[in-house]
Formats: C-alpha cells, sequence, structure tokens
C-alpha cells in the first residue's frame, strides 16, 4: 500500500508532516484562524461562495462553521439557527465551533438549544476557547478522516500485526514443529 508523498511530508527532525487543502470562506480573510492554517504550510483558497464562517478540508470530506457565543446572543435566535441549518444540509460531516472565552451556564444552555434543534443530524459542537485551540480540533478532525492519513494507519496496523505474528513465540515453536503456513494460517 503506497501512500501518496504530496500529503505527507517529512520535517527536519524526521516526522511526518500532513499537509492538505483548505477552502475557508472569505469572510474569515482577515480573522486569525486563516493566518494560522495558513501558517502550518497547508493550501489555503478562500471562496465567496462557501458559507461566511466556514472553513472546509476538501480532501478530508469535513466542514466547520465557526460561530461565537456572543454573536448568538446577539442574533435573533432564528437567524443563527437558519445559517447552522443551511450548513449541515450541504455539507455531510459539519461541525459547529463554538467559541467563547469561558463557557458558562449561558453558553451550555446555548449548546443545548443547538443540539435538541438538530437532534438526529449530522451535526457536531465543538466548544472552543481560543485560535489555537480551534486549529488543533479542526486539524486533528481532518487528519484522521483524511484518506491518506488512514492509508498510513492501516499500512502500520498491517506492519505491526506481520512483526508480531513473526515475533510470536508460538509461531515459532509451531515453525519448529514443522508445521508449514499451508497447515496453519494465522489470519
Amino acid at each position: 500500500m503506497q501512500i501518496p508523498q504530496r500529503w505527507l511530508k517529512v520535517d527536519g527532525k524526521g516526522k511526518i508532516k500532513w499537509t492538505t487543502t483548505i477552502i475557508i470562506s472569505s469572510s474569515l480573510k482577515s480573522y486569525e484562524v486563516a493566518a494560522a492554517l495558513e501558517n502550518r504550510s497547508h493550501k489555503v483558497q478562500y471562496s465567496d461562495s462557501v458559507e461566511n464562517g466556514s472553513i472546509i478540508f476538501s480532501l478530508s470530506g469535513v466542514a466547520f462553521l465557526l460561530m461565537d457565543a456572543r454573536e448568538c446572543f446577539m442574533s435573533a435566535k432564528e437567524t443563527f439557527l437558519a445559517k447552522i441549518e443551511k450548513f449541515i444540509n450541504i455539507y455531510q460531516n459539519s461541525f459547529l465551533v463554538l467559541s467563547a472565552a469561558l463557557h458558562g451556564p449561558e453558553e451550555w444552555k446555548l449548546m443545548f438549544r443547538i443540539q435538541q434543534r438538530f437532534l438526529g443530524s449530522n451535526l457536531w459542537i465543538l466548544p472552543v476557547h481560543n485560535t489555537v485551540n480551534t486549529i488543533n480540533l479542526m486539524c486533528t478532525i481532518a487528519k484522521i478522516t483524511s484518506k491518506s492519513y488512514i492509508d498510513s494507519i492501516c499500512y502500520r496496523m498491517i506492519t505491526t500485526k506481520a512483526y508480531i505474528i513473526e515475533q510470536s513465540p508460538v509461531w515459532k515453536t509451531l515453525q519448529k514443529i514443522k508445521l508449514s503456513s499451508d497447515t496453519f494460517n494465522p489470519n
């Protein structure tokens, strides 16, 4: 199984660095989140055709809608709920990233109301506190759902399984008593 090298790059320390294409709403162009994603060496494209406040990791098939809890409190309930509904109707794997410096009782009530309204839908709510928290959550979710990373994990699991079987005392004992792999298949 070969991992496409365009998605996985090795940094100076020998660690594999994951990069991907991200489509960001043009409304977020001046926000710290957009700059932080660009600084992580991802290929960032801005678009006016995606929902305001959204970030899409196209190769992973996940989309995030960034909303500030204070803005939700200030706007009419129907306004932000309609925006969320439109978002989840467009994107199959959708995440609402609800930002607040502190998630107190009011913020938890807001999340509960949103959760009740969209119960059974494909919406996941992620409470975040700052930009670093937001970027780390989005990148982690996008990374673990990307095909290249899944292929890498599968390859490592197959390699580990083969190593364990080769080093197994049971397997060595069976080989010693001359049982071939034709008569005993560990799979």
